[in-house]
């Protein structure tokens, strides 16, 4: 790992999900949602990014027919972000609000936490307008 790796906190949550590797299927819905700049944006935002791997257990065509519709992809990638930034060690068990609008449920379990069921990863990145934290199922819509 070079150096310019271990400093995300002087880079903003779109590039940090850029960089890590893991989240590319990710940055490229938050792109085709046009939503890249917003959440390049003062914040401060969380964000819970699903994996690659997270999307790989959508049904498939699940993924394509959201990124066929611009509206409802953005929808489902604003469910993955809260205002403010909460880090790892001050989550807790309870209701918040996404940007969405819809009710992220925050449940603990002898792993950590889930929102929503999708388990939260126990390392997240900081960034310079919030933090990221990694999950391993996609939120999505009813």
């Amino acid at each position: 790992m070079n150096t310019q790796d271990n400093t995300t906190q002087e880079k903003d949550i779109v590039v940090n999900v850029a960089n890590a590797g893991n989240f590319s299927t990710f940055y490229n819905a938050l792109k085709a949602a046009d939503l890249a700049t917003t959440y390049k944006g003062p914040g401060p935002f969380t964000l819970f990014a699903p994996t690659d791997a997270a999307f790989e257990k959508l049904p498939k065509g699940r993924l394509d027919a959201l990124l066929k519709d611009k509206a409802r992809l953005a929808a489902t990638i604003n469910l993955h972000v809260m205002r403010g930034s909460l880090l790892s060690k001050d989550i807790k068990a309870g209701d918040s609000q996404s940007v969405q609008g819809a009710t992220l449920a925050f449940a603990a379990n002898d792993d950590g936490f889930t929102v929503n069921g999708a388990a939260v990863s126990r390392s997240e990145i900081e960034a310079s307008n919030g933090v990221i934290h990694g999950i391993d199922s996609v939120m999505v819509l009813n």
